[in-house]
Parts: structure tokens; sequence; C-alpha cells
């Protein structure tokens, strides 16, 4: 007789269905587990040794064989240790194969018997749920569980606790739904009513955030550059659902998610410029997401862009066009969602003080043109928006008219609402591309058309700034989210020629 339970390997955030086989036979005791497993999968014998122990029941002193199937697949991590322990449990008759042949299990055990939280359950419950089956996680992972609509879930703290459960001696309560939508509506973002002046750069980022357009602000120190870029994500849209799913299933890979407690704000991730490579893109031994899948659909933010070193921004290029990030290493090819909206600040020269007449720089303008080159052409080709942020009088800005994130957040939630419904965007779909900024160029194509006199007007702008085809494209880009946020269906002169202004730094 060979056990056999299910669970999960993860390729990014996809779960891959494994079989764990239990074979127990006559001969000189042993614990081996085949199957391609790293040295976390390894140290599951003590665990489940300890775990089983803990129960009360005599461990079976012969040759114990666990086969993690399919053989060719690298097995990471702690989370077999519940599936494996219930395989030996079936082979030595304590559980009957029949009550857990229609459930995927995953968790660490504890050496008490206790079931640990682990990473991915929310990808695990998705595709238990595809293929009809249920799904035994520990307790704390319960509420993220459910959230997947699977109908089958058995949180538990314990293993003897599942067994009691399983035999009918005990009822373990299937964890609550919770409403995250009203979650959503109600999450609070700092607000850009405490941003005195700048209405430049406020109107630059309502502007990238109605169309999801890259933005870069340029200006000396204490001007608010990275006050106005935390407010960002207080003027966008409240997350669909479908959103919320697919950065819970990035969070929970991350071990980001405390208590079973989804995330329901959108991301903003404020980089260092310290960060490394599999830091901002993903990586390591076991090829985590990285900072760009962490911000997917949220904000990337990037402070004194020209410190970070030129191979991380360069990294950036890929998911900045395609909305992913592929991770390829000797013994693994993982692709993970990385739609995130870049924002960048730096200053205008390495002292910062370029154009400041009280403390001019020196070396101007050598220094601003070295300080601008570490950041390489196509990276830059990429950032549809570039504003200078300058000084503020304090004084002469404290009875300025202010609006608050709410009133731009509405003008905000309109245009991208006249873009879901020009492009025909399923938000029920994952990975959905919905904004100015994302969709195909042969989609957005047709409603930017320019007319003779506009044509001219870009072309000369062009030919003066040697702009490339991707410069033209995210100009017309802007103009058309421009037009969408005076719900306007052509593209005007002001549109057009606002629009080209905020690429005239570049």
């Amino acid at each position: 007789m060979v056990a056999q339970t299910q669970t999960f390997a993860f390729a990014g955030i996809e779960a891959i269905a494994v079989a764990v086989q239990v074979k127990i036979t006559s001969g000189n005791p042993s614990f081996t587990i085949v199957g391609l497993p790293d040295k976390a999968v390894g140290e599951s014998k003590e665990r489940v040794r300890a775990a089983i122990s803990s129960t009360g029941l005599s461990w079976p002193f012969q040759k114990i064989t666990v086969n993690l199937a399919p053989a060719d697949l690298q097995k990471e991590g702690g989370h077999f240790d519940l599936a494996i322990a219930l395989g030996i449990m079936i082979e030595i008759g304590v559980l009957a194969q029949e009550l857990i042949k229609n459930y995927f299990i995953i968790g660490e055990l504890g050496l008490d018997g206790s079931v640990h939280t682990v990473g991915g359950v929310i990808s695990s419950a998705i595709t238990a749920n595809q293929r009809g089956c249920g799904l035994i996680c520990p307790q704390k992972n319960g509420r993220e569980a459910v959230w997947s609509g699977n109908p089958q879930i058995i949180a538990t703290s314990s293993i003897i606790e599942l067994i009691n459960h399983l035999k009918g001696e005990q009822i373990i309560a299937r964890p609550d739904l919770v409403n995250i939508t009203d979650e959503v509506e109600n999450e609070k973002y700092p607000d850009l009513i405490d941003v005195k002046g700048q209405e430049i750069a406020k109107r630059a980022l309502e502007i990238a955030g109605a169309g999801g357009h890259n933005l870069l602000m340029v200006g000396p120190p204490g001007t608010g550059k990275s006050m106005l870029a935390s407010r960002l994500s207080g003027i966008l849209p409240p997350l669909e659902l479908m959103e919320v799913l697919e950065i819970n299933m990035i969070a929970s890979m991350s071990d980001k998610i405390i208590e079973g407690k989804l995330l329901t704000k959108r991301p903003f991730r404020e980089v260092h410029h310290s960060c490394s490579m599999p830091a901002m893109v993903g990586g390591g031994v076991r090829a985590k997401p990285g900072e760009v899948s962490l911000a997917h659909r949220g904000v990337l933010f990037l402070d004194e862009l020209a410190e970070f070193p030129r191979q991380v921004l360069d990294s950036l290029r890929q998911p900045l066009e395609t909305g992913f990030i592929n991770i390829s290493r000797v013994n693994s090819h993982i692709t993970y969602p990385a739609n995130f909206q870049l924002i960048c600040a730096m200053n205008p020269c390495r002292c910062g003080y370029l154009g400041d007449t009280a403390r001019e720089c020196k070396k101007a303008p050598h220094c601003a043109e070295e300080y601008k080159s570490r950041i390489s052409g196509p990276l830059l080709d990429r950032i549809d928006i570039v504003i200078n942020v300058g000084w503020v009088d304090y004084f002469d800005n404290q009875k300025s008219n202010q609006e608050e994130s709410q009133i731009i957040r509405q003008r905000v939630i309109r245009a991208r609402e006249l873009q879901y419904q020009r492009y025909k965007v399923d938000k029920s779909q994952e990975f959905f591309c919905s904004t100015n900024a994302e969709v195909d160029g042969k989609i957005i194509e047709p409603f930017c058309l320019l007319d003779e006199n506009l044509k001219k007007i870009l072309q000369e702008f062009a030919d003066k700034k040697k702009l490339s085809m991707r410069g033209i494209s995210r100009i017309l880009r802007v103009a058309r989210t421009i037009a969408d946020l005076e719900n306007i269906e052509e593209i005007t002169k002001i549109h057009l020629l606002e629009a080209i202004g905020f690429r005239r730094n570049l």
C-alpha cells in the first residue's frame, strides 16, 4: 500500500500540484524524502517526526520513503510538512485515505504538532478550487484562503485538531468571509491638501494618476517631491476585486500578509538608492518577488534617482514596457506581475542647488550634465511626464486655495471610467490593462488622431528633440489623458501643447 496526499509547489505566484506518496516498508529504520527537495524540505523529517510523536502516536521504526512528484520540479519551503505527516498517518492506519483524497494540504508543522502559517495560500486555494478540491491550511491563513471562493476550506491550528475533525469527533468552523469591499473604500491615504503651493506639480500628479503615466520630479532639496509622491495613491481609484487578489497573491508569496489580513491599500513602495538588483526585480535563492512586483497595481517611488546603480535602473525597462518581470536562474525561470506606476525624484545636480540664485552651483553646467548622465536615455524615454519642482514661499502660500485628495480623486476616477469604457476593459480578468499608459499602441491609436495643424506642431517638437517613436507615443498618450480629464473626445491644441510641455525638460 502507498498512502498519497496532495500539496503544492510554486513557480512564481502559480501553484503547481504535487503528489506526496508515502510508503513504509520493513528494513532498517530510516526516513527519506525524494523528489528534488531543498534543505528546508529535508528538515521536514525532524519536524514531522516530533509533531506526530506529540499526538501520542508511536513513531513507526521502519523504512519510510516519501516521494514528491513531479520529480523534476524543485521543492522549497516547509509547507509540505502537514501533507507528509498525514500521508504517514494514512500508512500506519490512523486515518483513512478517503477522508482527505479531495483536499490539497499545505502547512508547516511545529515540534509540538501546531500548524504554522505559510506563504502562497491564496494561490493554493484558487488552484485547488479550479481542480474541484478543498484546501487544508493553517488557521491563521484561513481568512486569505476563504477569499478565493473555495467552499471547502479547513483551517486548523494543530495536527491533532485536524485529525479529530476528519474523524468527526470535533468540528472546525469554516473561516469567515470578510467583506473587503468596504475596507478598500474606507482606506486612508495622505492628503494633497497638506502640500502648500506646487500647483504645476499637483496638476502633473493628477494627469499621471488619471492615465497611469510615469513621472519624474526634478528640484532642489526640501521642495516637496517626496511629499507629493506619497500622496499619489490617495488620488488613484479604489482597488478592484481582481486587483486586490493580484497584490495579495504576490504578498502571500513574500510573507507580507499578517494574521491572514488581506492588503486592501494600493502598494506604495519607497525604495532606497542602495537597493540591489535582486531586491529590485526579484531573485535570491528562492526567486522571491522584488520591489517591482510588490508595487504591482500601485506606486514604485525612487527618490534620489541618479544615485541608484545604473544597472538597477536599467532593469526597470522591461517591466515598464510589459507589466511583467522575468527572472531567469539556472534552476528556475519565473514570471511575476509588475504593472506599477513609476514616480521618481532627483536633484538638478549633485549639490542640488542648480538655478538657485542664493546658493548657485559652482560647477554648473557640467555638474548637472554629469549628474543627469547617470540615468540612461532608454529609461528616460519611458518616463511620460517630467516637471521642475522649485522653491515655494511658505508664507505666500498660507492662504492659497487647496484641493483635498478626494476632490482630485473623483476627477481621476471619471477619467479612468472613460478609459475602461473606451477599451472595453473586463475588470474581472487577471492582469487587465485599463489606462492610456498601459494599453497596446494599436488599441489607443484611433483615439489619438490629430489634425494637420497639430501633426505639424508635434513633428516640429519631435525633430527638435530627436524623439523616438516611443517618445512621440508617450506625448499622445498624455494628451489623450488630459482630454479625458476634461471629458473631450478629440485631442485639441491645448491638450497637445500641455503634453509637449511635460517633455521639454527631458
